[in-house]
């Protein structure tokens, strides 16, 4: 298989363009012919409808070149523009010359290379096509050997009119669709520099939790020795006893957490994804919450949707960042439900009755890393990166009521089950 470059995908979508503005120039060039015989007699009657033809069959394999096997750099585009100028050139000098009205085509192919080529090599086609025109006027020929100055001059005119007509037409469809198109792109290589530096912060932000993890790793170890040593040395009805208990529970939830860290790490590298059914992710959800928050008043609504979704634990901490943004928002209330999406999606909607997104600008949640004391800042940030990275969307509603908070998520197809049993 061979790999395009992003200008070859270019030039390949531009061929179809291209192909459209040679063939009606092929076809306008016919037509005149046809029409300025029933006036005048051409000088070079078969030399210019054989000239066509064959810029036809030229316009074809041009077409079939740029399809199949795309050129590689733009001076491959920017000689083949220059081509089109000496054929359409040579055409006008067998009918004409610069009193041809239709001279005028000479402007599509440095049209074209304005969008399609650089600065320098554009600046070389216009160049190209002043030296034709001006060749055109050096060395004119005759349109036809007889006198006919009322006729000519009456195609003259209407040839002008046509010419306008039909070059801005071929303007406004090709060169119009080729700056769209080129607009489009644009536009998709600024998403993905937004991406990419969105990700470069991911990475920093990992590194310095993976960093903070392995140095919190040591005073743990040894503040579980100490509080072992002070357990064996209070009596057992001490009260004390029981504050050491209590705490020597509390370190082994530090460190569960930062094994859940490791853990969590070691699947996004290896990009490990489950496949479960939406009822058992949600009844997972509940529990992780359950244990974070056990005096939190969280509503989990029923039904869920009988669907299937891809889920890794990177997924499930960005659900809980967002749950705990609510909890913390909002401790008196707190609710999540799950329902069916549009086009084979799930929406999971956190609600709250707090005012956490009240300083957000709309549009800005969970794009960049904000200051907040509500608790919406890098950990929204990174639920919003994850959510995206699994073909998500997060989106936020605030209202005098609470915050309402919307985890659009792609169902898995049945085709994948086996896999996730594997994963």
């Amino acid at each position: 298989m061979e790999w395009l470059t992003h200008s070859q995908t270019g030039f390949q979508q531009a061929a179809r363009y291209l192909l459209g503005m040679r063939l009606t120039i092929v076809a306008l060039q016919l037509i005149s012919i046809a029409v300025a015989e029933t006036m005048v007699t051409l000088a070079h009657r078969a030399e210019a409808v054989i000239l066509p033809l064959a810029y036809g069959v030229l316009a074809t394999l041009a077409w079939l070149w740029f399809t199949r096997r795309p050129p590689r750099s733009t001076q491959a585009v920017s000689l083949v523009l220059i081509v089109d100028l000496l054929m359409i050139g040579a055409w006008l000098y067998l009918t004409g010359g610069y009193t041809n009205p239709l001279v005028s085509l000479l402007l599509l192919p440095i049209a074209v290379a304005i969008v399609l080529v650089p600065l320098g090599q554009s600046i070389a086609v216009t160049v190209a096509g002043v030296a034709v025109y001006t060749s055109l006027v050096i060395w004119h020929t005759p349109v036809t050997h007889e006198h006919h100055s009322a006729s000519l001059a009456q195609l003259h005119l209407v040839g002008m009119w046509v010419t306008f007509a039909t070059t801005a037409a071929i303007l406004l469809l090709v060169v119009g669709a080729l700056a769209r198109r080129l607009r489009q792109q644009q536009a998709q290589l600024a998403q993905i520099r937004e991406t990419r530096l969105r990700d470069e912060q991911i990475i920093a932000l990992g590194l310095s939790a993976a960093a903070v993890a392995h140095r919190l790793g040591t005073p743990l170890n040894t503040m579980t020795l100490l509080v072992e040593e002070m357990k064996s040395a209070v009596p057992g009805n001490d009260p004390m006893a029981d504050d050491l208990t209590l705490m020597e529970t509390q370190l082994g939830l530090c460190s569960g957490h930062l094994q859940q860290l490791s853990t969590a790490a070691v699947q996004a590298k290896t990009a490990q994804l489950e496949i479960l059914p939406a009822r058992d992710w949600v009844a997972r959800l509940r529990e992780s919450a359950t244990l974070l928050w056990p005096g939190a008043a969280i509503e989990w609504r029923q039904p869920v949707p009988d669907c299937r979704v891809a889920v890794d634990a990177t997924l499930d901490q960005a659900v809980l960042n967002v749950l705990a943004n609510a909890v913390t928002a909002s401790p008196s209330w707190a609710a999540v439900a799950a329902r069916e999406g549009d086009d084979d999606r799930m929406e999971l909607v956190v609600e709250d009755h707090g005012d956490g997104l009240e300083s957000t600008p709309e549009g800005t949640l969970g794009d960049q890393v904000v200051s907040s004391e509500n608790g919406l800042g890098v950990g929204l940030f990174l639920s919003n990166a994850t959510i995206q990275r699994l073909g998500g969307t997060m989106k936020a509603r605030g209202s005098a009521e609470g915050t309402t908070i919307i985890i659009d998520l792609p169902v898995a197809a049945e085709t994948n089950n086996a896999m996730g049993g594997q994963a």
